[in-house]
């Protein structure tokens, strides 16, 4: 077609037109049980994670360990998360922090959720589909709350929701669309995962080639977070967070010892 018409108009044709096709993103959109996502490809591991804000020679606003163990639950396959940490605020003491997780093994639906802090905040959730059944506890009060809440559908636990690419699979341009849910959230909210390639990165000091992923807020395209991630082990090794104030909060993640081998 296109020979032709610089023949009518008299113009110089070459014998082959090459035409780029323009890239194609591959969307994929999930849910808790799509068969496009399998959490298997998480090992038991452990990593020490840092959160500075502002630029990564800030100070150290919160630290904690991670530590992922297999089991089974009531004859499934799960997978156990322990995290241990310390917020350190800019006035006053420090608050430790632990957080229990259970998730399926593979398709990362959250069981349970059990949360302490040392200023006396504490929840204790069970997840069965969209059911959401515990107590809860605020800080500085003793009032035991009973949470009752029922989600409109189920989601994956947003404070871990950058397990998400990995389990699904990456590649470059590819789009990934899910659920994810909050403690105190009453429905799930959808989250867009664009996986934009692998870039270098720096970790305390070291270079990393990792798949960079950006997390956006579906509703109002609102970027919440980007990833850098691995397909090994401590799969994610850093993330931006843009904080309201303009600032970034910045976080970054090494392997550590298994706690049975420290």
């Amino acid at each position: 077609m296109f020979a032709a018409v610089c023949i009518l108009l008299g113009l110089p044709c070459a014998s082959t037109v090459a035409i780029p096709a323009p890239p194609v993103n591959d969307t994929i959109r999930i849910e808790i049980g799509s068969r496009q996502l399998n959490g298997t490809v998480y090992a038991p591991h452990a990593a020490r994670v840092r959160v500075r804000i502002g630029s990564d020679t800030s100070r150290i606003v919160n630290e904690w360990t991670n530590e992922l163990t297999h089991g089974d639950s009531a004859g499934k396959a799960v997978h156990r998360w322990v995290t241990k940490g310390t917020q350190f605020p800019a006035t006053g003491q420090p608050v430790t922090w632990e957080l229990r997780q259970t998730y399926d093994a593979v398709t990362l639906q959250p069981y349970g959720y059990h949360s302490t802090r040392s200023n006396g905040a504490r929840s204790q959730l069970t997840i069965d589909g969209t059911s959401v059944k515990g107590t809860r506890v605020m800080p500085g009060d003793t009032t035991v709350h009973k949470v009752d809440i029922t989600l409109d559908r189920g989601g994956f636990f947003a404070g871990a929701s950058d397990l998400v690419p990995a389990a699904v699979g990456f590649k470059e341009g590819r789009v990934i669309i899910a659920p994810v849910w909050s403690p105190t959230a009453t429905k799930a909210e959808w989250r867009v995962f664009t996986i934009k390639g692998k870039t270098p990165i720096n970790v305390e000091g070291t270079q990393v080639v990792a798949w960079k992923v950006e997390e956006h807020r579906e509703a109002d395209k609102q970027l919440l977070a980007t990833w850098y991630l691995l397909e090994s082990t401590p799969y994610m090794v850093y993330g931006e967070v843009p904080l309201p104030n303009g600032q970034i909060q910045r976080m970054s993640e090494v392997a550590i010892p298994m706690s049975g081998s420290r």
